[in-house]
């Protein structure tokens, strides 16, 4: 049987094919204690989990004219020491070396006539630390899926996972344009007996029916209002082929805090930080912080449980406008969790996820071109994109080193010219800026903007200090997040 990609994932793989100097690759970049392995052991590691991983081996090809969903194949050339590259971090191998090589790396393409992944072993950072910057495809995997890797890649203890599954893959003959062209026509000829047993399958059960429905029209009508444009900034514009790269780093336990006294969400709190460091960039930059300056897309989940190692696409949005005109930091907090909280009660999430789970069943080459004309957005609608995704709160290790933080990237594409991506491991969050490498210039800044965001709600939501007769112990203070950034090399 053959397998496709989703219209949801093919769609990644045509917007680098409209954009040419676009790269939709997503990262993360795992930081170890060293020393680092050597390079054969790091190949036989991966090697052994391959079993785990069957997209590792596999390519996906296009169908000529978009008559049906590209397809994953095996490819019958598959080199793992292509896809496992080492690196020095250049001296003196701090975190701001460390980002401007991300930036590099992230900047070029992957080879589409090969599996769509690749992993970069950093070494030569500061302290005997090394890197692992593992790049994948975004019609691979999205955050969650990406997430699930480390699973497979990495182990829960110093003394590893136990015996690897034995390797018996030989590649599968590759099918000829001929074959996926006729299958294509065949799906085509037999999608109407698919619509029809989709149909009769809401019959059989029509309050649910109606319910989705209702949901899914609602949904439908408040993602409407994101044909209204955005107010023009410098936000977004042409981009270029080069990235840079900046992270900043708090300590998860001032933001729950927040969360907890606030009596609002995780999430919440780092969009609020993120909308004001864009307050401060529209001011810098000598523009108006309206409050339809700032719309940004924010990814949703909407795997149901067991669903989290599915390698594919698997979300919906929601399309929040920033409230970077709120310039008190409590208050834009507020202002966040309203705005949310609105746009989750008007079901936005649901319809995006309804309409592309009815994708999979359609014909392909209308909705193929429907979802592209969406993704076109951007370039008018939205300003930003803001993913966030919980990552493993236990250490992870590999090869028996731990692993001291996980620091995720978000590509950019469509017009957007700063992306930010957030991430949890263990007891730290790390929020990932993105920026066009000649549009975006003060991705460094940004990220200590992010930071000192995050500083004021700590403080701001900050129990106060109680007056007693008590000699008053030691108090716990925020610890200061930490911001690295990337440049273009040779600069």
């Amino acid at each position: 049987m053959t397998d496709h990609l989703s219209p949801l994932d093919a769609v990644f793989l045509d917007l680098e094919d409209e954009e040419p100097e676009v790269s939709l690759a997503i990262s993360s970049v795992a930081v170890l204690e060293g020393p680092p392995p050597a390079h054969e052991e790091f190949l036989a590691a991966v090697r052994a989990r391959l079993p785990l991983i069957p997209r590792y081996r596999q390519k996906a090809r296009q169908l000529p004219f978009d008559l049906g969903s590209p397809v994953w194949v095996d490819d019958p050339d598959f080199e793992l020491e292509y896809h496992v590259r080492r690196i020095r971090v250049p001296a003196p191998g701090d975190d701001a070396a460390m980002c401007e090589l991300i930036g590099v790396i992230m900047s070029q393409r992957l080879d589409r006539d090969r599996p769509l992944w690749e992993y970069w072993v950093l070494e030569g950072l500061s302290g005997g630390r090394w890197a692992l910057v593992s790049k994948v495809h975004h019609c691979m995997v999205d955050g969650v899926s990406g997430t699930h890797l480390y699973y497979l890649i990495f182990d829960l203890s110093p003394g590893g996972s136990g015996p690897m599954p034995e390797d018996t893959w030989h590649p599968g003959p590759e099918p000829s344009t001929w074959s996926l062209v006729a299958g294509a026509l065949r799906d085509l000829a037999l999608n109407p007996v698919e619509q029809l047993r989709m149909i009769g399958g809401a019959l059989r059960t029509p309050k649910d029916t109606a319910r989705l429905i209702a949901e899914t029209t609602r949904g439908l009508f408040n993602l409407a209002g994101a044909l209204r444009p955005a107010s023009g900034s410098t936000l977004t514009g042409p981009i270029g082929e080069q990235r840079r790269y900046a992270v900043v780093r708090a300590p998860i336990g001032d933001l729950l805090e927040v969360k907890r006294r606030a009596g609002v969400s995780l999430n919440d709190v780092a969009l609020a930080a993120v909308s004001g460091a864009f307050r401060k960039l529209l001011i810098q930059r000598g523009e108006e912080p309206g409050p339809r300056a700032v719309r940004s897309l924010v990814p949703v989940n909407v795997r149901v449980r067991g669903q989290e190692g599915v390698p594919d696409n698997r979300i919906s949005c929601l399309l929040p406008f920033l409230p970077v005109h709120v310039a008190e930091p409590a208050e834009r907090l507020r202002a966040v969790h309203e705005h949310l909280a609105e746009l989750k009660a008007g079901m936005e999430a649901q319809a995006g996820q309804a309409m592309t789970t009815l994708a999979r069943h359609e014909p392909f080459p209308p909705i193929n071109w429907g979802l592209r004309l969406v993704a076109r957005l951007p370039q008018h609608n939205i300003v930003t994109v803001t993913t966030n995704v919980p990552g493993p709160r236990q250490p992870l290790y590999l090869l028996g080193r731990r692993t001291l933080e996980i620091l995720p990237y978000v590509p950019i594409a469509s017009g957007l010219r700063t992306g930010v991506s957030i991430f949890t491991y263990c007891d730290q969050i790390a929020i990932g800026v993105t920026g066009d490498y000649d549009n975006a210039p003060e991705v460094a800044r940004f990220a200590d903007d992010i930071g000192a965001e995050l500083r004021a709600l700590v403080k701001v939501h900050r129990p106060a200090k109680r007056t007693s007769t008590r000699t008053a112990g030691p108090r716990r203070t925020a610890a200061r997040p930490r911001a690295a950034a990337g440049k273009k090399a040779g600069t």
